[in-house]
């Protein structure tokens, strides 16, 4: 995988943050600078800290652990969308459902209703008005939105990857309440801390975000990558091995006849 490098970072922007009067005090070791009024954030520590989540993502997913992609702001929602469907992870890029985590058993029947509404041939429109038909279209359109990109979720995630800590501070407060590790691109004006793996960056920017999201996405396919290559060589070594056992038990027998015969 190509690490983020520092040009990359500074040309896309990710180096402003907000204005002073809009930071947050726990920010603080991640600002660089103040010019103009705006803090300027030290993308040095940007680096350490994509790398740091990108390590942390490669971990999860070797060991068969689903990311959830979250990003609802407008900036962020086609970002989001296209890098979840790229690495085969789920995504939620329409308005954060409150229990979307917490009380995921309720929203699994949600997801459940639709599935039916979807079908074809439902016996749900059997014998129905055309007024009725239409409400069940309306719900169906309706549940098609909030729960786009979950939908085939079967269980809660391993870890979230938020754009904008503060923008999403309800889904962080769901995580943390599962202790599901978090990793979030946070601006100047939010507590990193409420983060487990913060990554300082302007999270307006849009190429920031394609950049910062896109590498977290391309970890999670190397991960894939590697443990399927792994998967491969210890079928290739177990096949060895057994051809080795076969060979040794065929030349054991050999040798047993040509002592049977001596004798």
């Amino acid at each position: 995988m190509a690490e983020v490098k520092f040009d990359d970072l500074l040309g896309t922007g990710a180096h402003f943050g907000h204005v002073t009067r809009k930071w947050d005090p726990n920010f603080k070791p991640y600002i660089l600078l103040e010019k103009n009024g705006v803090h300027i954030i030290n993308l040095e520590l940007t680096i350490e800290s994509i790398q740091k989540a990108s390590n942390f993502i490669r971990d999860i997913v070797k060991k068969n652990g689903e990311i959830l992609f979250v990003g609802t702001k407008k900036q962020a929602k086609d970002i989001i969308q296209q890098e979840a469907d790229r690495c085969s992870m789920f995504y939620i890029v329409e308005r954060w459902l409150g229990g979307t985590l917490t009380n995921f058993s309720t929203i699994k029947k949600s997801i459940k209703r639709l599935k039916m509404l979807e079908k074809e041939g439902s016996n749900l429109y059997e014998n129905m008005t055309k007024k009725e038909t239409q409400m069940l279209n309306r719900e169906k359109v309706k549940l098609a939105d909030q729960h786009r990109g979950i939908k085939d979720m079967r269980r809660l995630p391993d870890a979230l990857v938020i754009v904008d800590g503060q923008y999403e501070d309800t889904a962080i407060k769901e995580a943390k309440r599962l202790e599901i590790p978090v990793v979030a691109i946070v601006d100047s004006n939010t507590n990193p801390r409420k983060v487990d793996y913060p990554i300082p960056a302007n999270d307006d920017s849009m190429r920031t975000i394609q950049l910062i999201i896109s590498t977290l996405a391309d970890a999670v396919i190397e991960a894939r990558g590697k443990s399927s290559t792994d998967e491969v060589q210890n079928q290739e070594i177990s096949s060895q091995d057994n051809s080795k056992k076969i060979d040794q038990t065929a030349l054991q027998e050999q040798s047993d006849d040509v002592v049977q015969e001596e004798e």
